[in-house]
């Protein structure tokens, strides 16, 4: 395979999407000059060594300052915080990053990529769930396309070069259905984080992956759709498909439907985006379609799920209520996975600190987005008595 000649920088790269990154990077002959993480700082020192890299952040500053112990060596240049994430950003000569940040500290480096003019592939959702409309305008003033690394995001991406912009009467996103499809919401209530953690299709993170058991990753790639493409709510729907092999389709008004299939597999967003879209010879396995031999779709269950119609509201409002919902979920996620509330006070807290703060659709600044943030945190953390 040709060398590529993009320089690489991968934030969030000791989670599943930015190893897969690296992974990619690997196999294309990609050079990869900065890397960041929160605080995996062995991970992180393994990774430097392995790919011999110069421009390195961690989110934590003890982490750093332990990684800066082990690696001992003055020519690689090590940042702490989120401020010094971004200065790594602007410093380190990429011409290419991919985000996969977890929540909404991903933001200020989304931000901080475009700003210095870095083509940017975006696997963290959050940023346009907590500020679509001031990142999406700022990748406009810098003339950057995001391209998606969210497998339902990529797909959409593709299936809308089969027409013209103007002919699409509503895009699809798929969903596993995460571990619970089929059960009630009295069943699912007092699920253990252990089950909710057991994906039926991919292997994420326990965040991400939580997301998925409550559907809430479902309503944040519809927001992160709406923003991507430009659509309004009533052309954005959901569909389970629980083999996660069409992994999302567009309808186009002449009742056409075009589906993006292949494996399961996140190393095929990577590729795409490093690639500007083009196509180029795999790194997946190829689809065995006579082997999987059917598959299945369903409506989701909004009673038992009510996160989708929850984003759908939360898009519909506008301002800082997505932030808002983001930063409740965030709270209530870490809380489940620490045994301190069960599943259903998931989505019980997410809805409750969203219809509290209707003020929010008048927030459009970044600084108004953070302190709605702050307080949604607080309301969320007060209503589940933490």
């Amino acid at each position: 395979m040709n060398v590529n000649m993009e320089k690489m920088l991968v934030l969030g790269s000791t989670g599943s999407i930015g190893e897969q990154a690296l992974d990619v990077a690997k196999k294309t002959s990609t050079e990869v000059v900065g890397i960041c993480a929160n605080k995996n700082w062995k991970r992180v020192a393994a990774q430097v060594a392995e790919y011999n890299i110069k421009f390195v952040a961690m989110c934590d500053e003890k982490a750093a300052a332990s990684l800066f112990l082990a690696l001992d060596d003055p020519s690689v240049r090590i940042f702490a915080g989120i401020e010094g994430i971004c200065e790594m950003i602007a410093e380190c000569g990429a011409t290419f990053a991919i985000n996969a940040i977890i929540g909404q500290a991903g933001l200020l480096p989304t931000l901080a990529v475009l700003e210095n003019g870095i083509r940017l592939a975006l696997a963290n959702k959050e940023s346009l769930v907590v500020a679509g409309e001031i990142v999406m305008n700022l990748a406009r003033e810098k003339g950057i396309e995001i391209l998606p690394v969210d497998s339902e995001h990529c797909a959409i991406h593709q299936c809308l070069r089969a027409g013209k912009r103007e002919e699409v009467k509503k895009i699809i996103l798929t969903a596993s259905g995460g571990p619970f499809f089929g059960m009630s919401k009295e069943e699912i209530y007092n699920v253990t984080p252990a089950r909710a953690l057991a994906h039926p299709t991919w292997k994420m993170g326990a965040k991400i992956t939580i997301d998925s058991a409550t559907l809430m990753n479902k309503g944040f790639e519809i927001i992160e759709a709406a923003h991507l493409f430009s659509l309004t709510p009533d052309k954005i729907d959901v569909l389970v498909h629980r083999e996660s092999i069409i992994h999302s389709m567009v309808e186009y008004i002449d009742n056409s439907v075009i589906a993006q299939l292949s494996v399961p597999d996140m190393r095929h967003c990577v590729q795409y985006a490093l690639d500007k879209s083009a196509r180029t010879d795999a790194l997946i396995e190829p689809l065995d379609l006579a082997k999987i031999s059917k598959l299945t779709f369903a409506t989701p269950d909004r009673e038992s799920f009510p996160l989708v119609d929850l984003a759908l509201y939360a898009l519909g409002e506008g301002g800082a209520t997505c932030a808002v919902m983001n930063a409740a979920n965030e709270v209530a996620v870490a809380a489940f996975l620490s045994g301190r509330i069960a599943f259903g006070q998931i989505a019980e807290s997410v809805c409750h600190t969203v219809y509290a703060m209707k003020d929010a659709k008048n927030i459009h600044t970044l600084d108004g987005i953070f302190e709605a943030d702050k307080e949604a945190r607080r309301r969320a953390s007060e209503y589940l008595d933490l």
